[in-house]
């Protein structure tokens, strides 16, 4: 084990998401899992008796606020995969993260290939005044529209200058994992960006990544896409 590993905990480790967290986790050399917890299981005595660095939640949309303002307020900080938080609910806990000089990261997406679909959107609703989103999952999935959809769709926003945020069309199915297409028109022609997860090893490149990132940063960023550029050297 390296001696400046990473203590990693992980809230949700029985979950779909937790459980190839867990596998991802124990691969890496430079992390080291101290902990798992699921439901029934107490978070603050977890960090009491573990003292992890970084916190990783994969729970449910009920949960991740009061979990997030646990890790924040006993200084581990908090990557955030678990959809739900409100704009209100993201600032508060940016705002906590500035009182505690803590660095974070809440991703409504890790995989990089998804970011990717997110960042051309926002390209391309420069160009074009109409825009949807279609975002499909699998039916086991408790929050419609989904974290990456409503990223997607402020993102294009705040690029295009529209003056409302895209329609967002979701669909719950057995066999689907998670996929999304921003379809953009114009005279003439249509534009689709997709992506498709295929399974959920897609999104262990960006759990890492931004395990080893926070440990650097200044402050609580909103979406993985921050922690591809220099924005976070201006938090």
């Amino acid at each position: 084990m390296p001696l400046m590993s990473i203590r990693i905990l992980i809230n949700g480790a029985q979950g779909k998401m937790g459980q190839v967290t867990v596998q991802a986790i124990q691969q890496a050399p430079d992390l080291e899992l101290v902990a798992t917890l699921d439901r029934g299981h107490s978070l603050i005595t977890r960090i009491d008796e573990t003292h992890p660095d970084v916190a990783i939640d994969f729970t449910e949309p009920k949960a991740v606020y009061k979990n997030a303002q646990i890790m924040i307020e006993m200084g581990v900080h908090p990557v955030i995969g678990t959809s739900g938080l409100t704009l209100q609910e993201i600032e508060n806990l940016q705002h906590l993260c500035r009182e505690k000089s803590l660095g974070g990261i809440i991703a409504p997406n890790f995989s990089l290939g998804a970011v990717l679909m997110m960042k051309y959107a926002e390209d391309a609703a420069r160009y074009f005044k109409d825009v949807e989103i279609i975002e499909m999952h699998h039916h086991e999935k408790k929050d419609a529209p989904s974290g990456t959809a409503n990223k997607t769709a402020q993102m294009i926003k705040q690029a295009g200058h529209h003056a409302q945020y895209p329609p967002i069309h979701s669909v719950r199915l057995p066999g689907l994992v998670a996929h999304q297409r921003v379809i953009l028109g114009g005279l003439g022609e249509t534009l689709t960006i997709q992506h498709d997860s295929i399974n959920r090893d897609c999104f262990m490149p960006g759990v890492l990544l931004a395990c080893r990132k926070v440990m650097t940063l200044k402050g609580l960023f909103y979406g993985l896409e921050k922690l591809l550029t220099d924005e976070t050297t201006a938090a």
